[in-house]
């Protein structure tokens, strides 16, 4: 049951309290030409539009907020494939915080390069989310950094639930909800939002097919790794932890499906939602419309898909548009 989860709805309305004023309450629009695919209203949820670009901005926020003066003097770090990154760095500054951000190298320099002009420390380390988390476990333990970890934390799950607040809010006839699956926090808090008013409505995570730890991980029923590969929905790629003590859980118990999406129908939701909704979105931004587009949802009421980040090369956005071949950014050595 949704009030026997580890983030009560009251603890989602809490954290919307405490970000009031400092993160953005993204519109929602509606689709005409989607709606004509799905057959019913489809409503864009335009998270991209957040001040640093992506919705990680509510979660780290209240993360930071939660911590008291001497925790936050200490410095925070984190793991992260970008988004999470710079908004914890953009929350730290806020508060007069360190920020350390501990990333692979299959990051995207775009996203690296936003977050040192934040002014957070930046360390690449290896080729996986799980080796940047290695770094991070080392500068909690030598230096005393606390760690706000991009997903698995009770306060991060409540901030990225107040985007379900507002989804429900807006539209409360609302019968679907189509949110990018990672780590799941951003899954995690927006279902235990929207159920926590409505449990009838359908919540479905959307992922790539290749890499996606969440689904590997709900498939066996536990938490297990993947190998991490480059992705049009890099925002995605990272694992959820084999100790995992949060999201996991939230996921197998409020998340009605999740649904695989292929490079190629990633890249025809950012073409889509560049061309006929006059929005540039990263791929992971896009997979609600690629989902759409790919007849991989029904619904028998008003869906509405969360466009999550918009924080993509724009060489790689071109490429993409003029459908050039494979699109993700190459390796960096």
């Amino acid at each position: 049951m949704v009030s026997a989860l580890p983030v009560s709805l009251e603890d989602i309305r809490a954290a919307t309290r405490r970000i009031a004023g400092r993160v953005v309450e993204t519109p929602m629009v509606l689709s005409a030409s989607l709606a004509e695919i799905a057959g019913v209203p489809v409503w864009l949820k335009l998270e991209h539009h957040q001040t640093t670009g992506s919705f990680k901005l509510r979660g780290a926020t209240n993360a930071v907020l939660s911590l008291s003066p001497a925790e936050r003097a200490r410095g925070v770090v984190a793991a992260s494939t970008g988004n999470h990154g710079r908004a914890l760095a953009h929350a730290a500054k806020a508060q007069g915080a360190v920020a350390t951000i501990c990333m692979s190298r299959l990051v995207p320099e775009n996203k690296v390069a936003e977050i040192r002009n934040l002014g957070a420390d930046v360390r690449i380390v290896g080729r996986s989310q799980d080796e940047a988390q290695q770094e991070v476990d080392r500068l909690v333990r030598e230096e005393g950094l606390v760690m706000i970890p991009p997903f698995d934390h009770p306060d991060v799950v409540a901030g990225q639930g107040t985007l379900g607040l507002e989804i429900v809010d807006a539209l409360p006839e609302v019968a679907t909800v189509l949110v990018p699956l990672s780590g799941g926090g951003l899954a995690a808090g927006v279902a235990a939002a929207v159920k926590g008013v409505n449990p009838k409505t359908k919540v479905i995570g959307l992922t790539m097919e290749q890499g996606a730890a969440m689904k590997a991980s709900l498939d066996a029923g536990r938490p297990v790794q993947v190998e991490e590969v480059r992705s049009l929905a890099d925002s995605l790629g990272g694992g959820i932890g084999l100790d995992n003590r949060l999201t996991f859980a939230m996921c197998r118990a409020l998340l009605d499906d999740v649904v695989l999406l292929t490079e190629a129908e990633i890249a025809a939701g950012v073409r889509h939602a560049f061309a006929c909704e006059d929005e540039i979105v990263e791929g992971a931004g896009a997979v609600g419309i690629a989902a759409l587009l790919a007849a991989k949802i029904s619904s028998g009421g008003p869906i509405v898909a969360i466009l999550s980040g918009r924080n993509v090369d724009m060489e790689q956005h071109r490429r993409v548009i003029n459908g050039e071949g494979a699109a993700f950014a190459e390796d960096r050595p």
